[in-house]
């Protein structure tokens, strides 16, 4: 399993420069008017309006074309209503702290995302699932991914919470380009390593579950 596949299903680079973008403008556009909130939400959506634009020509999915320009136009709309440029960041700490949930709920289900995204790019569908190491090797590189997100939300808090405006904008909006696309490609090496790790040395890899006969009559049956 190539790890620049997973990256592109997961929105790879372009995925990340269309998260920050719009932030980056948020942050400048609020330095170069004089710390204006309107100006830099204003700035802000249009540039995220514009990236939806060209990703619509490019033939994009559109329901993730959406989905991203509605996100910045529900933190433009937050920002606006408060007052504060900091709580540009807040849809992102909320989303990073629901993202980290959802991968720990999958995990205690039985069911790691990870296994899931890569078994479906492999088209296994839940088929890892009957082999005890992959499931065991999945759930234990998921928590990377859990972490990935935690540690987001620990990061960007304190620039929400903090009472100077310059820390909060201009160093949470460092902080978030940092926390993008950098630390997906580790979050992926590391998750990566884990599952190699786990794995017995006898396993013959993703591609190939090593399902017990046990399972293998019990699907037959119920199927």
């Amino acid at each position: 399993m190539r790890q620049d596949t997973l990256v592109s299903l997961l929105g790879g680079k372009r995925g990340a420069f269309d998260a920050t973008a719009p932030l980056v403008v948020f942050v400048l556009t609020w330095l170069l008017t004089g710390n204006s909130v309107a100006w830099a939400a204003t700035a802000s959506l249009v540039s995220a309006a514009a990236i939806a634009a060209v990703r619509l020509t490019q033939k994009q999915k559109p329901r993730a074309v959406i989905l991203g320009l509605l996100s910045v136009a529900v933190a433009a709309l937050i920002v606006l209503y408060t007052g504060r440029a900091q709580d540009i960041l807040l849809p992102r700490i909320i989303s990073n702290a629901a993202s980290a949930l959802v991968w720990a709920g999958f995990i205690a289900f039985r069911r790691p995302l990870l296994g899931l995204i890569v078994g479906g790019l492999l088209g296994q569908r839940t088929q890892w699932r009957l082999d005890p190491a992959l499931l065991r090797a999945y759930s234990l590189a998921s928590w990377i991914w859990v972490a990935m997100y935690t540690l987001r939300v620990a990061v960007l808090t304190p620039f929400w919470n903090s009472d100077s405006d310059d820390f909060a904008v201009i160093g949470g909006g460092l902080a978030q380009v940092v926390l993008s696309w950098p630390l997906l490609v580790l979050c992926l090496i590391v998750s990566g390593w884990v599952i190699k790790a786990a794995l017995p040395k006898d396993h013959p890899g993703l591609r190939h579950p090593v399902v017990p006969a046990e399972n293998t009559e019990t699907e037959k049956s119920n199927s």
